[in-house]
């Protein structure tokens, strides 16, 4: 069976479904297949992965091991991913003989900047002006004007970047050639930086058939790189934008031919314009809160899309605020500013309050299950819902001070 094509008939509960990756989205993932009565088989390399210690047969092994590839395939009606840096070629190896979704040529497109710029952009759906640096060679031969009209930007790895990670502010023709050299001339996106507003992010999910269901759109507020916070509604967002963002969503996914849940991050401009950043072919931290206030999470439309099963309803029944937790908590005050500083790593750390995060009634605690908290590891999330949104807000805010988690 081709990873294009489709399952003949609905994969019912009882079947086996693969998940190549252990985080902590192949381990939601698993919850939510196994609550359907589906079982579930993991392929990962830590014997201590978040995903591996819940499936139901944690396969061992490296993402590109073919006997542990075949063996997956073999088990498993249909496999996904939970994480969009697994090797493309493992899914297309895959999808030779089981439904992969989302598809290996969809993860190839999104695990590349380059690529991925090209293909938002020949949907129709505006990205930031930028310039694209395949090697040394090409950088030397732009100029300074060339360069110069997009800057000050980012100068952004084009493979393996995620969470601010392989990525460099720059203001000058000659900082762009330094921090070329500096991320080892690999191929590169300079992106413009432009006059941000706030940023969002369109969650969908799109069926073999071609059906989708849309969430209500999500605004995030990031730190360091990293999503530090998620409200839904997005506040700030018109009606008129909520629609945009979730049509060129939309419009991705089918032009993809995309079977699974896809995300779509964007950046609302100061004059009111949306330009997307990036696209997640999976589940992403921002839709973490349809767990607790959706009539069906992302998780669950995951398992729904792969089986061939109907889509579920994305009802939002309650206005939502979701709180990432770093393991920064864990060594709360050992930095300068109340947060994990540079020696936090040799501070013992400290179990956060639970028990009085617990005691707050809208608050709802995921914990990942990893064995180790260090600085900058997404180590769980609350999700906080309630009768307003600023209702949810408040908690949320009151919560972060309690755990010493600065939100700018």
């Amino acid at each position: 069976m081709s990873s294009d094509m489709t399952p003949v008939s609905p994969i019912l509960p009882g079947a086996w479904l693969g998940m190549v990756g252990g985080g902590q989205l192949g381990r939601m993932f698993c919850f939510a297949a196994q609550a359907m009565g589906y079982r579930v088989a993991v392929l990962d390399p830590d014997a201590s992965s978040p995903a591996g210690r819940v499936a139901d047969r944690h396969l061992r092994a490296a993402y590109t091991d073919e006997a542990a590839l075949t063996e997956l395939a073999r088990l498993c009606a249909a496999v996904s991913t939970e994480f969009e840096n697994v090797p493309a070629a493992s899914l297309d190896f895959l999808g030779r003989s089981t439904f992969v979704s989302p598809a290996g040529r969809c993860v190839a497109i999104a695990q590349d900047r380059i690529a991925e710029k090209r293909f938002i952009e020949s949907c129709g759906v505006p990205v930031a002006p930028h310039v694209v640096i395949e090697s040394q060679d090409a950088l030397a031969a732009l100029s300074d004007a060339e360069l110069e009209a997009v800057l000050p930007g980012i100068l952004k790895t084009a493979r393996l970047g995620y969470d601010g990670k392989g990525q460099v502010r720059v203001t000058s023709a000659e900082a762009v050639r330094d921090a070329h050299s500096a991320l080892s001339g690999v191929p590169c996106v300079l992106e413009k930086l432009l006059p941000l507003k706030f940023e969002v992010s369109a969650l969908v999910a799109r069926g073999a058939g071609g059906a989708t269901a849309v969430y209500p759109l999500a605004q995030n507020i990031h730190r360091h790189g990293v999503l530090a916070l998620t409200m839904v509604p997005a506040p700030d967002a018109p009606a008129a934008l909520v629609e945009r963002a979730q049509q060129a969503a939309r419009r991705i996914a089918e032009a993809l031919g995309y079977v699974g849940v896809l995300c779509v991050e964007f950046f609302v401009l100061e004059d009111g314009s949306l330009v997307a950043n990036e696209m997640a072919p999976r589940p992403h931290n921002s839709g973490h809160y349809t767990v607790d206030a959706c009539a069906a999470s992302q998780f669950e439309q995951q398992v729904r899309a792969m089986t061939g099963m109907p889509l579920g309803d994305p009802r939002q029944h309650s206005p939502a605020v979701m709180l990432n937790i770093l393991g920064d908590v864990w060594f709360a005050g050992s930095g300068p500013t109340g947060t994990a500083g540079a020696g936090a790593a040799a501070t013992a750390p400290v179990t956060p309050p639970w028990h009085e995060v617990a005691a707050m009634p809208t608050a709802r605690l995921h914990l990942y299950g990893k064995e180790e908290a260090r600085p900058g590891r997404k180590m769980g999330h609350i999700n906080f819902t309630a009768a307003t949104l600023d209702e949810a807000r408040t908690a949320a805010r009151d919560c972060a001070r309690l755990m010493h988690i600065q939100l700018g």
